[in-house]
């Protein structure tokens, strides 16, 4: 006669097999959606808030290209000649001009943000032209920003060197010389600027590319440390290598359909340049998005608990964005930034991925940036191994 097994003995047997099922990489991959879509805080990092960021962080950058920049204008010299220059300044998209009596209150509107910068015209410069003498207009702008400033110089330029060159034609013409050959003597190399890779010269089709890219990593690694974080709490958060693989995966699944939304649609939204090289993009993709998530993992444990990683890693954005290499020269950094900046997966990452989609490069011409990642994700799997055999071997001890 058989005995009926015992309640708990069933029960044990049950929790038993579940926990082998969750040390497996596909048991740990679905569990990681599930904790992820129970999770609001998570979640809302995960995917919303970089969806969200693609819509409306461009948004600033739409008009790409500053115009009607307000100057000021001191004439000086009241002639012919300078009237014909404020003719043609006015007439400029990039500027939109006033007039001032002396150079004090030029300095004075500046001062209070009224205009960006302002051009000189000294008086007796119609003679000077005249008499065949060299003559010069003064163009000052205010360098503590720089779109402005370029602006104003280029503004200005365009239209001190148009007058110049009309100039020159009338004084060719009056030495006999054909209107057509006096034209072209004006300039006897003629200089045609093409802008690669951001036809538009705007600043949006510049920075945002490269700050997608620190989006998905900040908002994928503070999700995986908060995530890491809330199991550690639970004590849930030992697991196999395979389930780390499987909670790394599924992490990186979220980042890689955002980033997919970026470089497919968002880019395109705005008009950047986007999709030279797609397939290398998502190549990098699927190297740059783990490397992320198993820093996040790390980080997670590190930190023990939810709350930490967004309040030490949401200050970290702008230091990482600066030490990229991207809006600074990395040799111009001081020589311990210009070290641990390789430690950061923004750094290889930011220009491998531009350089990709935007400039059309080739895998093996970006293959350094791959390389970093590879080994960036290979030393912190090793770190997170590390700490999860730390943690096994504590927790041994605590039970002897």
């Amino acid at each position: 006669m058989s005995r009926p097994s015992h309640p708990n003995v069933s029960a044990t047997a049950a929790d038993s097999k579940a926990h082998s099922s969750s040390q497996k990489f596909l048991g740990s991959f679905l569990q990681t959606i599930t904790d992820v879509f129970s999770d609001k805080g998570v979640l809302l990092l995960l995917m919303i808030a970089p969806i969200i960021y693609g819509f409306f962080y461009p948004w600033p950058y739409s008009t790409e290209v500053v115009n009607h920049v307000p100057v000021g204008i001191i004439d000086n010299d009241n002639s012919n000649l300078s009237r014909t220059l404020v003719r043609y300044a006015s007439a400029s998209p990039q500027l939109d001009t006033r007039h001032f009596l002396n150079e004090q209150e030029t300095k004075e509107a500046m001062w209070s943000d009224e205009i960006a910068g302002y051009m000189i015209i000294p008086s007796g410069l119609e003679q000077q032209v005249l008499s065949g003498k060299a003559a010069y207009v003064s163009v000052l702008g205010n360098g503590g920003y720089f779109l402005l400033n370029k602006n104003v110089q280029m503004g200005f330029l365009k239209a001190v060197s148009t007058v110049s060159a009309g100039i020159e034609v009338k004084k060719e013409v009056a030495q006999g010389a054909y209107l057509a050959t006096a034209a072209a003597n004006t300039q006897a190399v003629p200089l045609e600027i093409t802008p690669l890779y951001n036809q538009t010269e705007g600043y949006g089709a510049y920075v945002v590319p490269a700050v997608s890219i620190l989006i998905l990593q900040q908002t994928l690694l503070i999700a995986t440390a908060m995530l890491i974080g809330t199991l550690y709490e639970q004590r849930r958060h030992t697991t196999s290598v395979r389930g780390w693989l499987g909670r790394i995966a599924a992490l990186s699944m979220f980042s890689f359909i955002v980033g997919c939304f970026y470089y497919g649609w968002a880019f395109e939204l705005h008009h950047y340049p986007r999709g030279q090289n797609m397939l290398g993009s998502l190549l990098f993709l699927l190297l740059f998005c783990p490397t992320v998530a198993t820093l996040g993992c790390v980080l997670g444990l590190w930190f023990r608990q939810r709350e930490r990683s967004m309040q030490i890693l949401i200050f970290s954005s702008l230091p990482m964005f600066f030490v990229s290499g991207y809006p600074w020269p990395a040799n111009q950094l001081p020589e311990f930034l210009q070290v641990i900046r390789w430690l950061i997966p923004t750094t290889p990452a930011i220009n491998t991925s531009v350089q990709l989609n935007q400039m059309g490069a080739s895998v093996s011409q970006v293959a350094t940036g791959f390389y970093a990642l590879a080994a960036l994700w290979v030393c912190y799997f090793v770190l997170l191994m590390l700490i999860r055999w730390h943690d096994s071997v504590k927790q041994n001890n605590a039970l002897l």
